[in-house]
């Protein structure tokens, strides 16, 4: 698990990279929580979901936002961080210039910023937002969602109501042409504290029947 630095708007941007021993491994790009409320590339959520997408035979990238630990730059409301997420991308197609697929997965504040990059980024074949802050964020710039992807939360989330985003989906899921498959854990909080291994159990068994799907697709 190399540690990597390359450049992003601002300056360096620090990150952790994993790569596929496998040809044309699909890749896929991590986005860590909220930088002003603590969040960094090793946030808990964000440690296990970039290992359950190596362990799928993704090159996994992790990095931290604009001024997060070693990354140069002072926070930007989101504007910046998006800019940010474009570079990370950059280097990670540089470097698996054969890759069969693209993902993008975030988590909370990383969410939102994955969910815009989606937007502008066509070849980003799926996503995994993990409790993406409907009630803090406007999320109606998917329109339409140009993916299929998955949404996980838990019912006992105290920073973002699983309503709002259990709203967010009835909405998405009424396009046409993107599935959405929706989650809930029960019993889990913000963090995922007690249900970690489920959660990351749920985006391993969504990865392997994708790889029917989107993987296959753009190999």
């Amino acid at each position: 698990m190399p540690d990597v630095i390359f450049n992003g708007p601002e300056g360096r941007l620090e990150g952790r990279y994993q790569h596929s021993k496998a040809p044309g491994a699909p890749i896929a790009l991590m986005l860590h929580p909220h930088p002003q409320h603590g969040g960094t590339m090793n946030n808990k959520v964000i440690y296990n979901l970039y290992h359950a997408f190596a362990r799928q035979g993704f090159s996994v990238l992790r990095f931290n936002f604009r001024g997060v630990g070693r990354s140069q730059g002072v926070y930007d409301r989101g504007e910046g961080e998006l800019s940010d997420a474009a570079s990370a991308l950059d280097w990670l197609q540089s470097i698996n210039e054969n890759a069969s697929a693209c993902w993008i997965a975030g988590f909370s504040f990383g969410a939102w910023i994955g969910m815009q990059l989606l937007m502008r980024r066509p070849e980003i074949a799926g996503f995994v937002s993990v409790a993406p802050p409907a009630n803090q964020y406007d999320f109606s710039f998917l329109a339409p969602c140009p993916s299929s992807g998955l949404v996980i939360q838990g019912s006992r989330d105290e920073i973002v109501p699983e309503a709002a985003v259990s709203k967010l989906v009835d909405k998405l899921s009424q396009q046409g042409g993107i599935t959405i498959d929706y989650r809930v854990i029960p019993g889990a909080n913000h963090f995922f504290t007690e249900q970690m291994e489920e959660m990351t159990g749920h985006v391993e068994d969504y990865l392997a029947k994708a790889e029917d799907g989107a993987v296959a697709a753009a190999r």
